[in-house]
């Protein structure tokens, strides 16, 4: 039996959300499952994995999906989900704004 960690999705219509699940490589996406290790959800950038269950199912054969292994890279480096990107805030953008207006009335 060839075992992956992979995400299993739940939740609504545009609305995803995903559980990380232990199972067997030959079982549809949503089928049945080994064990429920975790939860991601990306649309409030939310992630929660037991990395002792990673930890016990990796050295057994258990191949993580690309997604899943940075989700785990993530939670052993303690980074936040998206920590590598700037957004930008509505206060920059107000001060952007009033930069450039004072910039247009002294010229």
């Amino acid at each position: 039996m060839s075992v992956v960690i992979r995400l299993r999705r739940t939740g609504k219509r545009n609305a995803a959300c995903h559980r990380i699940v232990v199972t067997d490589s030959r079982k549809p996406r949503d089928g049945s499952f080994l064990e429920n290790i975790g939860v991601y959800d990306p649309r409030h950038k939310f992630e929660k994995i037991d990395l002792a269950r990673v930890d016990y199912w990796i050295p057994r054969g258990a191949q993580p999906s690309e997604t899943v292994a940075a989700i785990i890279k993530r939670a052993r480096t303690g980074q936040s989900m998206g920590a590598g990107q700037a957004a930008p805030s509505a206060a920059a953008a107000v001060v952007k704004a009033v930069v450039a207006e004072e910039a247009k009335t002294e010229a």
